[in-house]
């Protein structure tokens, strides 16, 4: 990563210039961000895309919303299963009134 290059580059976009922003840049050098796991993604967007909080989600799953917050921070992966229901619950979020009914 070629720091000054950068920081010019930001500094012309910003049209000043950036005393810290090199220092800043050398910091965050070889740091990684959060980085989100498939897993993770699919059961916060089957959760979105049926517009339920954690707790409504965990419910209608039939699953505890300690394991749903697990599965959605990344500490546990959903297993096959529910990772198959997630998938179906996206593309058909109809089905989702079917798991109230069971």
């Amino acid at each position: 990563m070629d720091i000054e290059k950068i920081a010019k580059a930001i500094e012309t976009d910003a049209g000043q210039p950036l005393p810290e922003l090199r220092q800043a840049l050398r910091e965050a050098k070889g740091r990684q961000g959060r980085v989100a796991t498939a897993e993770q993604t699919l059961t916060r967007a089957a959760r979105t895309r049926l517009g339920l909080s954690q707790a409504e989600f965990a419910a209608r799953i039939g699953t505890p919303v300690a394991t749903l917050r697990d599965w959605e921070q990344g500490r546990f992966a959903p297993p096959g299963a529910v990772l198959c229901l997630l998938r179906l619950l996206i593309a058909h979020p109809e089905l989702s009134s079917e798991l109230d009914a069971a």
